[in-house]
């Protein structure tokens, strides 16, 4: 799947850019500046979870930035990608719904529903380039 669509390559390298930046600044925040964190987010129990989690985001958002930095948006990247944007989103979603989590993480929510979007609208122009050409 490196071979794509201008107009999908497109998709996937906004996607590919956004998402890296958006996880590296999240991810570094919870790890440089905890208590601005905590401040904005709600206060945690657990802040040795809130790290762990900041160092994976950080993990996703550098590979999504190599990515992009190559143009190289195989599957594995993709699912990669949209997989963190859904699960991040389910949690945020639920957790809020139960009141365990500040609804602030609903703008996360946004933030991630988006840039599913933009991943979905890349592969349906791939799909749509690749059943033109039957490659």
């Amino acid at each position: 799947m490196n071979e794509h669509s201008s107009k999908a390559g497109f998709w996937f390298g906004l996607a590919a850019l956004i998402q890296s930046i958006y996880y590296i600044i999240t991810g570094l925040w919870a790890q440089v500046h905890i208590s601005s964190f905590m401040w904005v987010t709600g206060p945690k129990t657990d802040i040795w979870l809130v790290k762990t989690v900041g160092v994976l985001i950080i993990v996703i958002g550098i590979a999504l930035l190599i990515a992009r930095i190559r143009k190289h948006y195989c599957y594995e990247i993709i699912i990669l990608a949209m997989g963190a944007a859904i699960g991040l989103t389910i949690i945020d979603i639920y957790y809020v719904s139960i009141g365990r989590i500040s609804p602030i993480y609903l703008l996360d929510a946004v933030a991630e529903v988006a840039l599913l979007c933009m991943w979905i609208i890349g592969l349906v122009k791939d799909y749509s380039v690749r059943r033109k050409t039957g490659t």
